[in-house]
């Protein structure tokens, strides 16, 4: 640090206080749901929703956001978005129902979408090539370091039922990265940017809401229902159309001559794939160790760390090795060690709670995380340094919407499969108890609650137990499904990286 500008350190230690307004957000939510679900009394469906009502509307006005950043200014786009996202969270910890949340969640993925792409773009402004891998890996490690208080500050303000000051959080640091920003951070645009591609904005977030939408409902309505088919059909028209927009429109939002390069486009389909088996993965781990294994929230907080100091630990150290020999075989390497790590988690079923976490969890948690540290920070110098200075704004949005857009659907199409797995098997194991239909009827329709499924007391207490384990037997195989396709999917990212990576 001590060989940077003040500019530089300002511009590191803001853009990483800006990036941990997420982080923290998110990880700090995750271990919060199975609290939030309980004390708002949401079905599996909503609970999905309270993560992609935010995430939807991030990863479809990314991309919008980095080109209001190259043609406004970043700084002046990227304040605009943390007020935003500020004035939505505390909206979010208000909230007295399920709607109220959900629409604020909403707002705040539109102030994220400003907030996000500004954060990486802003920061290799004012990096040149020699230094920017090793500040991104800075970035990449503090913003690790500043998430790792999130899994644990949520479990512990969930267990005493304080979740709603996960969202108050937000607020005293995001006053910090404003006036940080503001005083502190020498504004940045690209000169030769043109007018914004509103087409193209629409179509995209069109694109993206109605797939969503789709796979998300698909749980409560069935792919048959025409509600579902008709969103989907018209979510994925409309994402063809946005691709030959982008060819024709004279100033597009995703200049296709960028994937002109082979590592930018490598690196991200590399991203769309191992984010979607991060994000779809680890949305359900929570729900594993709350609701299934019996840990406390403040547990299931601490048992996820090993993922988080990993990262921050390995990220300089990468930084450091890829400004010296390249990015290629840290994101062949590291998508494997992930892939393992998921495969590992199918090898538990119900352990005997938290006091086994040292023989069951915590090997896949640290696999995840070596391997992710392997990756994180040569992925984005990856991104980064295959396009000129002048598009990096641009080549942010579209890296971070395709991380976020890998996070919607990652949750939308595993949950989807989640849900219907997981109600398959109850309903295939309630029928064998030999009750009556009203009984049987009961049981299948608290399963819409997911892991929250309790059976009815008024049932006769032997058959209460044995729906209990029914609940915890089907969401085991309900999660192993899950991990086994989140480990093909960082299989797949590493074959790519093979494929298609050039130093």
């Amino acid at each position: 640090m001590s060989s940077y500008s003040t500019t530089q350190k300002w511009t590191l230690l803001t853009t990483i206080m800006a990036s941990s307004l997420v982080f923290i957000d998110g990880s700090a939510l995750n271990v919060a749901l199975p609290a939030l679900q309980k004390e708002m009394e949401l079905t599996g469906t909503q609970l999905l929703w309270v993560i992609n009502g935010y995430a939807l509307f991030l990863s479809a006005l990314l991309m919008v956001g980095g080109a209001l950043g190259d043609l406004y200014g970043r700084n002046r786009i990227f304040l605009m978005g943390l007020v935003l996202f500020s004035i939505s969270s505390l909206v979010c910890g208000l909230a007295q129902n399920a709607s109220q949340l959900l629409v604020a969640r909403g707002f705040q993925g539109i102030g994220g979408a400003l907030l996000t792409p500004g954060s990486l773009s802003i920061l290799s402004a004012h990096f040149d090539n020699e230094n920017r891998g090793k500040a991104i890996g800075l970035w990449s490690t503090f913003s690790a370091l500043m998430g790792i208080i999130g899994p644990i500050l949520g479990g512990w303000l969930a267990g005493m039922g304080y979740w709603r000051v996960i969202f108050f959080l937000n607020i005293p640091l995001s006053i910090f990265v404003f006036f940080g920003i503001l005083y502190k951070v020498p504004e940045s645009k690209n000169s030769s940017a043109q007018k914004l591609d509103i087409v193209g904005a629409v179509l995209v977030t069109l694109g993206l809401a109605g797939v969503t939408f789709g796979f998300t409902e698909s749980s409560d309505l069935g792919f048959q229902h025409p509600v579902i088919l008709i969103s989907v059909g018209v979510g994925v028209t409309t994402l063809i159309i946005f691709t030959y927009s982008q060819k024709r429109i004279q100033n597009p939002m995703m200049p296709l001559s960028l994937f002109q390069s082979k590592t930018f486009t490598g690196a991200n389909l590399m991203t769309l794939f191992l984010y979607m088996a991060m994000s779809g993965a680890l949305f359900f781990v929570p729900l594993n160790l709350i609701q299934i294994q019996g840990y406390s929230e403040v547990k299931a907080g601490l048992s996820m760390l090993p993922i988080i100091i990993c990262i921050a630990t390995i990220s300089p150290l990468m930084g450091k090795y890829i400004d010296q020999k390249g990015y290629r075989l840290p994101l062949i390497i590291g998508p494997l060690i992930v892939a393992v790590g998921y495969f590992a988690f199918t090898l538990i079923g119900i352990s005997e709670g938290a006091s086994s976490y040292w023989s069951t969890f915590m090997l896949p948690f640290l696999l995840i995380g070596i391997g992710m540290g392997i990756v994180v920070a040569p992925l984005t110098t990856a991104v980064m340094g295959s396009v000129n200075e002048a598009n990096i704004g641009v080549a942010s949005g579209i890296n971070n919407t395709v991380a976020r857009a890998a996070s919607v659907l990652a949750i939308a199409l595993l949950g989807a499969f989640a849900l219907f797995s997981f109600k398959g098997e109850v309903i295939e194991k309630v029928e064998t108890l030999g009750i009556e239909q009203s009984a049987q009827e009961l049981l299948i329709e608290e399963a819409e609650d997911f892991t929250a499924a309790k059976p009815p007391s008024t049932l006769d207490k032997e058959i209460v137990l044995q729906a209990q384990q029914i609940y915890k037997e089907a969401f085991i195989s309900s999660f192993d499904g899950v991990v086994i396709i989140a480990m093909l999917l960082a299989l797949l990212s590493s074959l790519i990286s093979f494929l298609t990576i050039k130093n």
